[in-house]
């Protein structure tokens, strides 16, 4: 590793994740991936999987999908889930699923887990093999008490669709949400002072 820093040579760089909110992330750490390579796997909870245990799994199986694929990558898979309580909320797909997590959501807390898996390829380890460097971040976010009309109105916004939770805070359920206590980009969708603390040693970001 100390050597490819040396001449100034970053290692490639590959996001496991077709989100374009995830590549947004990366670009205010002022980094853009070689490639973006989906896991495409199976993302089922098990029977009882608890949120964070959920997070941590989804990434460290998208990120070793990926891994195998890019033996020569520094890889970076993250997962969100959003959950009140025990329940894993999930990402919203129509509206009646939607409105569904906001009646949930309103007027209460709830968590958001950030999964975050980084592998290093062998090439950066000294020839030990591939090291994994993995994270799980919780965030805590409250919203108001919605009215139905406000409900509606994100509804018809359509900035639901594909969010997990049935909403996206970067967006105008922003001015609904009351308090929040944590990472802000991990309900984005990556928490960004995580990640850099592992890429930085690796000549990827400043």
């Amino acid at each position: 590793m100390d050597g490819e820093k040396a001449i100034g040579i970053k290692p490639r760089f590959v996001l496991a994740s077709a989100s374009p909110r995830r590549l947004d992330l990366l670009a205010r750490l002022g980094l853009e991936p070689d490639a973006v390579d989906p896991a495409e796997i199976d993302e089922t909870p098990g029977k009882d999987e608890l949120p964070a245990t959920y997070a941590a799994r989804m990434a460290a199986e998208k990120a070793r999908t990926v891994a195998a694929r890019h033996s020569d990558a520094v890889v970076l898979a993250a997962d969100t889930v959003v959950a009140v309580g025990r329940r894993i909320l999930p990402k919203t797909e129509d509206p009646v699923t939607a409105r569904a997590c906001l009646k949930l959501l309103s007027g209460r807390r709830h968590r958001v887990f950030g999964g975050v898996m980084i592998i290093r390829p062998a090439a950066l380890t000294d020839g030990e093999g591939m090291a994994e460097h993995a994270r799980l971040v919780q965030t805590t976010v409250s919203f108001k008490r919605l009215e139905v009309r406000e409900i509606d109105a994100y509804i018809d916004s359509d900035e639901w669709r594909g969010k997990a939770g049935g909403y996206a805070i970067q967006g105008r359920a922003e001015g609904l949400v009351r308090f929040v206590s944590g990472s802000y980009s991990n309900i984005v969708g990556l928490p960004l002072f995580e990640v850099r603390q592992i890429l930085r040693p690796l000549g990827l970001v400043e």
